[in-house]
């Protein structure tokens, strides 16, 4: 099994450096390969760093041009590089069995949310989740909720969004995991909300 873990490319607060590289080791010692963006910087360097350091499969995936710039990991076991970042997302998901989203900024929003959709509309089944350090996604939460109770976003889509705090949760969060029908079928009339 392999996890998407989309997260940022600057380091954040201490707190949530420690909790990404627990993260990470925690899958190493469950067995569970990590496929991230493949660079060396912010949290996400914390989080193959710290699965490298425990012995766990990280497999990147970036686009040349980051590359160019020098952020790829150069201790990666195996970096496979692309041309486009739409080609580095469809990669990842190729790769990846769960999907789960660390603290990061707009990038990782922008990762989370093609996963999660992508699962809406029926393109997969796979399990996504988010990662809570220090409350960080209440404020999104919220949001979400409040999509929700003004009728855009179905409510049994929120509750299929994962919230865990460590690997052991995303694991019992994944073992548990049964997908909700996708978002419309040729049957079902007119859309529903969300």
């Amino acid at each position: 099994m392999r996890v998407a873990v989309f997260t940022g490319s600057q380091a954040g607060p201490a707190s949530h450096r420690a909790a990404a590289a627990a993260f990470a080791e925690g899958l190493a010692a469950a067995g569970v390969g990590i496929v991230y963006g493949g660079g060396h910087v912010g949290l996400m360097g914390a989080v193959a760093d710290a699965a490298l350091a425990a012995g766990g499969e990280v497999v990147g995936v970036i686009p040349q041009h980051l590359v160019d710039d020098e952020l790829a990991h150069p201790g990666l076991p195996r970096l496979e590089i692309v041309q486009t970042m739409h080609e580095r997302k469809a990669r990842m998901a190729e790769l990846a069995d769960v999907f789960i989203a660390l603290p990061g900024a707009a990038g990782t929003l922008e990762e989370l949310f093609e996963a999660w959709t992508w699962g809406m509309l029926g393109l997969h089944a796979k399990p996504t989740a988010l990662l809570d350090v220090d409350g960080f996604w209440d404020p999104l939460l919220a949001q979400l909720r409040r999509m929700v109770d003004d009728g855009y976003l179905d409510g049994r889509r929120l509750e299929a969004l994962g919230v865990v705090t460590d690997a052991a949760g995303l694991l019992a969060f994944t073992d548990g995991y049964e997908h909700p029908a996708r978002k419309w079928t040729s049957t079902s009339g007119a859309p529903p909300a969300g």
